[in-house]
């Protein structure tokens, strides 16, 4: 081989094949991991802890965010979540999840608690990280077009059930409220006790009747958090990139700067931190009687506007919360698809009527976050996806949501959306069922 043809051939470019990547592994890297994680699953050896749940759940993540980022109208609708969510509940339904498999993701998941953990360190990060000026106006701002939002889901949502032949006390108090009532275990169980109590039901009758709404709501959610971040590509006049608030001076990115090298050391201060303030929160809940996440916010943003910690720490905080959404994101899609998603009861609740009502609920308060944040001098694509999250399952839900968008810096205000204005809304709904019944 002549001098020329050997330097040609150190130059040219990778095969396709070998250039491909799945997340951030080379192709020639996740099929071997794949292939010794199968092998684990199917002759009964893989951990049931931690360890081995991680394995299944970021592998699978990995392909199934790569399916969806891949495949074109999955792309432009949100596909990742839409993938690592409702495959992993398909293969549930179908008894397709191999049982030590189901068992690692349980522990995981639920067991070690490790969506807290990612939420926790998102919520902090993206608190801790904000600029001064974004997060006074952010906070302030967001009420607004999440209370307009509410009234609109209400109104259309009575009114497309009427069209359907749905009445407005059904429509209201088992469709509607369930969507916006801040999740499945914060506000389906709780709505179920207090209907039962004064309706004399069986609560799991009330739980099957609402579940499948809050479920179709989601999912609503999720595609329309995709549309706004297509659209956001789009029209740059109307995308934030992850920013809420437009402050008019797109300099102030306080100690968050994307361009800081990450430092190790202080990615450990990060988690330090996200774990100390969502035990704080946790520990305070009972004698405050306000959720434990909503304090950990409360603690972030007092941490931050009374400026007690270095702006060193607030980046760690602000850099374990990029990585963890960088590389965990998909994985606890797969999980929530896996554990909390009923595919039943989302193939049930596929009847004309029902789809209008959830759809047009949810649109109505995604339009209405566009607008009203667009004249509060917000970014409209952001406004509407931190208002649509409003609709979420939760926490949990609000990671499918803003996973979609690719706006997961956002997690502060999407947690005050879902659960403030969840827990407003079941308090409404139990006030107003003594009225109505």
């Amino acid at each position: 081989m002549t001098d020329t043809t050997m330097k040609l051939a150190e130059t040219a470019p990778p095969s396709t094949l070998a250039a491909l990547k799945i997340g951030p592994l080379p192709i020639t890297v996740y099929v071997p991991a794949a292939l010794v994680c199968a092998a684990a699953v199917y002759s009964g050896k893989l951990p049931n802890d931690v360890i081995g749940g991680l394995s299944v759940l970021m592998l699978l993540g990995f392909l199934l965010g790569k399916l969806g980022q891949t495949i074109t109208l999955l792309k432009r609708i949100g596909g990742t979540a839409i993938m690592c969510l409702f495959v992993p509940a398909a293969l549930v339904a179908y008894g397709l999840m191999p049982e030590a498999a189901l068992k690692a993701i349980a522990t995981t998941f639920r067991t070690a608690n490790f969506q807290y953990f990612f939420i926790a360190c998102l919520v902090a990060g993206s608190i801790l990280g904000m600029p001064h000026r974004v997060l006074v106006q952010g906070f302030i701002r967001m009420f607004v077009p999440l209370l307009v939002g509410t009234l609109s889901a209400i109104a259309i949502g009575i009114t497309v059930g009427l069209l359907f032949g749905h009445g407005p006390k059904e429509t209201f108090f088992f469709v509607i409220i369930p969507i916006v009532g801040g999740g499945l275990a914060e506000g389906v169980l709780p709505l179920s006790i207090a209907y039962s109590e004064m309706l004399h039901r069986p609560q799991g009758e009330l739980v099957a009747q609402m579940v499948p709404a809050a479920l179709l709501g989601n999912v609503v959610a999720i595609v329309a958090a995709g549309l706004l971040a297509r659209l956001g590509e789009k029209r740059r006049d109307l995308n934030g990139q992850g920013m809420l608030v437009k402050t008019g001076d797109d300099a102030i990115l306080g100690p968050a700067r994307s361009d800081h090298p990450i430092d190790l050391g202080l990615l450990g201060a990060g988690i330090v931190l996200s774990c100390v303030l969502f035990v704080l929160g946790m520990a305070l809940a009972p004698t405050t009687g306000i959720p434990g996440p909503i304090l950990m916010i409360i603690a972030a943003v007092a941490l931050k506007l009374t400026k007690l910690l270095p702006a060193e720490m607030e980046l760690g905080a602000y850099q374990i919360n990029k990585f963890m959404s960088a590389n965990l994101t998909f994985a606890i899609l797969v999980a929530m698809g896996t554990l909390l998603v009923s595919w039943q009861q989302l193939v049930a609740s596929f009847n004309p009527g029902y789809i209008a009502v959830c759809t047009t609920t949810v649109l109505a308060m995604v339009a209405s976050g566009f607008f009203v944040g667009k004249w509060l001098n917000m970014y409209p694509v952001e406004a509407a996806i931190v208002t649509a999250c409003h609709s979420g399952l939760g926490g949990t839900g609000d990671v499918a949501i803003l996973g979609a968008a690719d706006r997961m810096g956002l997690m502060a205000f999407a947690q005050i959306a879902t659960r403030v204005g969840g827990a407003i809304m079941i308090v409404i709904a139990t006030l107003a069922m003594k009225v109505a019944y």
